[in-house]
Formats: structure tokens, sequence, C-alpha cells
């Protein structure tokens, strides 16, 4: 189990996490975030935005517009029979 923090509940139920741990999960300002509670817990999801996960993770494929194209145009050839 990963490090615990101690946070406080504000106005309207608010809970602000701690810098480190913001930074520590790459967390910014505006993401989004799904809360599960299950009995005497509260479980904290990340989710990760699809723009910034696909300028982040690293290439593993290259391609061009013309490749993307003849590839596009052959599935729809495939599927329209």
């Amino acid at each position: 189990m990963g490090q615990v923090v101690m946070a406080k509940v504000g106005k309207k139920g608010a809970i602000y996490l701690p810098r480190r741990v913001m930074e520590q999960l790459g967390i910014q300002e505006g993401d989004r975030v799904a809360i599960h509670a299950e009995k005497d817990r509260l479980i904290l999801e990340v989710i990760p935005d699809p723009f910034t996960l696909a300028v982040k993770t690293e290439k593993w494929a290259k391609t061009t517009v013309e490749e993307f194209e003849a590839e596009s145009e052959a599935d729809q050839d495939e599927t329209a029979g």
C-alpha cells in the first residue's frame, strides 16, 4: 500500500489533495476522477484525458495520411462487400 496522507473535508464536502500526492499521481487542476464508495472507504481513480494520454504516451507506430486513407478505403470496401 502507498503512503497515507491526511486531508480535511471543507465546505460543501470539498477534499483538497495535497500537492505531493497530485505530483506523484500526475494529477493537475481540471483533471477528472471517479469516486467509488465501498463500505467506509472512498476510492479515488484518476480518469486520464484521451488527448493528454495520446501526447504523453510513447509512440509505437508510425503512419502517413496517405497510408491511413488507403487502409480506411480498403476497410470500407471490405465492409461494403
